[in-house]
């Protein structure tokens, strides 16, 4: 394995691993970014279930940007993510940022969840 992708996993474990001790029974807000897309999902760790999801690919947010790789994509998924999550019932969250570094189109995301009304 590359050591780019070791550390990768290292960093991605160590983030789980903090999320998991501070939860505290509150679902997971996980995020994946991709070089042209984001995608977002609310997790229910203890059932194993994903509650609510969003990402740049849907047809309607397609049409709405222009790209899924800015960071106003990114604020716009986070405000559709706690939409659906509300929705769902749930208004508290750990958000994982999944090894990302807390910056550009994650805090984006991030911030739009909170614009949205999603508490973490």
């Amino acid at each position: 394995m590359a050591k780019s992708i070791k550390s990768t996993l290292r960093r991605k474990t160590r983030v789980r691993r903090a999320i998991a001790t501070h939860a505290g029974g509150r679902p997971r807000l996980s995020v994946h970014r991709s070089s042209k897309q984001i995608y977002c999902q609310v997790i229910d760790d203890e059932k194993g279930v994903t509650l609510a999801a969003a990402s740049t690919l849907e047809k309607a947010l397609r049409e709405e940007l222009k790209t899924g790789a800015t960071v106003a994509a990114a604020k716009r998924i986070g405000l559709e993510i706690a939409e659906r999550a509300k929705k769902v019932g749930v208004a508290r969250v750990v958000f994982d940022r999944g090894g990302y570094m807390y910056h550009g189109r994650v805090k984006a995301l991030a911030d739009g969840a909170r614009e949205g009304g999603l508490e973490f």
